[in-house]
């Protein structure tokens, strides 16, 4: 397990994740139910329970995992969605919208849409704002293949 959560730590830190929540997703990943807590994850990945705090304070803004209250204990425990992939990368309003808007607000600031700073700005709007829309419909595809993966698996019985 902890060659896989090392491997897939430095793959998603390649792909420009910061290094510690790339190991504290690819850890609950690896993890049979997707649940851990912070002393677990600490243990898990020879870290201090500090440096899983901000972990897994960025990984739940991003939407890669989420926190819940053991039953009976005052503990929170860390989960990682079976689909975590699928909100991370369609929530266009976490991700593109405030990336979208800051720039749209700086395009007068840069001297207007006729500079090339502001045409730049303006050209990176518009690609955030495409990119948002071809969210909605790569979100709708994927659900139907979740249904029909669903009715595969059961024997069509959806």
């Amino acid at each position: 397990m902890s060659r896989f959560v090392e491997r897939l730590g430095g793959a998603l830190t390649e792909a420009g994740l910061a290094r510690l929540p790339s190991r504290v997703f690819a850890a609950l990943m690896a993890d049979d139910d997707g649940r851990m807590t912070a002393a677990e994850l600490a243990g898990a990945l020879a870290v201090s329970p500090a440096a899983i705090s901000g972990a897994v304070r960025y990984l739940q803004q991003v939407r890669m995992i989420t926190r819940e209250r053991e039953k009976g204990s005052r503990r929170d425990v860390f989960v990682v969605m079976d689909d975590a992939w699928h909100d991370m990368m369609i929530n266009h309003e976490v991700a593109y919208l405030p990336l979208r808007d800051a720039m749209a607000a700086g395009i007068p600031g840069v001297g207007g849409p006729s500079t090339p700073a502001g045409a730049r700005l303006a050209l990176s709007v518009e690609f955030l704002e495409f990119i948002s829309a071809e969210m909605d419909g790569i979100a709708a595809r994927w659900d139907a293949h979740l249904s029909d993966r669903a009715a595969r698996h059961t024997g069509g019985q959806a």
